[in-house]
């Protein structure tokens, strides 16, 4: 598995940091890197937009920039709980576009060992598509399904949220 060793660091004992986001969606946890996330916010109110693909929640002005808003659990096909005080946007980076992507609940920001990230078991890959998993990372007890954001929303999907973006 390739990785971008500028996003990495290393550990005292020698091994590579990923530095992840952590969140919940659906009854799962994820994590995705840290560099690509530049702010999480409470759910605001989002305007929908007609004829939208359906895992486009809408949009929402965010300090005067129009931000798309995806919902993952409608992307990975996974049943999601209703918004709640607990949802959050995760804005992110994905090519030269800002994205907002509602998950369940965010958690916390954490480091994990690359020794401690294995490739994706087909249990979780039959219900995700394996292309958007890099891979799960056994943090103590847990397992976190770690996304590849640039395949989540691939040339395709980023295609359609810059045209969006026009009409907005």
């Amino acid at each position: 598995m390739a990785q971008d060793t500028s996003k990495i660091e290393e550990s005292e004992s020698g091994d590579d940091l990923l530095q992840l986001v952590v969140f919940q969606l659906g009854g799962e946890e994820f994590g995705v890197d840290i560099m690509q996330v530049q702010e999480i916010i409470r759910m605001p109110d989002t305007t929908r937009i007609p004829r939208a693909p359906d895992y486009v929640k809408g949009v929402i002005n965010l300090r005067g920039k129009i931000i798309v808003v995806i919902n993952l659990d409608t992307k990975f096909g996974i049943e999601s709980k209703e918004l709640d005080e607990d949802s959050r946007i995760i804005i992110i980076e994905v090519g030269n576009n800002i994205i907002g992507m509602v998950v369940d609940s965010v958690s916390e920001v954490t480091r994990l060992p690359a020794s401690n990230v294995e490739k994706a078991p087909e249990i979780i890959t039959s219900k995700i598509k394996a292309e958007y998993i890099m891979g799960v990372g056994k943090l103590d007890e847990r397992l976190l399904i770690l996304l590849d954001l640039e395949k989540v929303l691939g040339d395709e999907e980023v295609a359609e949220v810059s045209e969006i973006k026009k009409y907005v």
